[in-house]
């Protein structure tokens, strides 16, 4: 049970993340933006991410 809610927590993440970029590009504001500043927020945003939870997974296993 523990590993199927370990397994959605991403997706869920993944889905909001979504939810949000979607609600973004529909602002008249997002067309003003080009392509290579949107690439780099999102690049970024994802290296961000995966350290984020490279440091959660490091902190929270059990000390030896």
């Amino acid at each position: 049970m523990a590993s199927q809610r370990r397994g959605a927590v991403p997706v869920a993440v993944f889905f909001v993340g979504l939810i949000g970029l979607f609600g973004i590009t529909r602002e008249p504001r997002f067309a003003t933006f080009r392509a290579v500043d949107v690439v780099q927020l999102l690049g970024s945003g994802m290296c961000f991410g995966v350290g984020l939870m490279a440091l959660v997974t490091r902190l929270r296993e059990p000390r030896a």
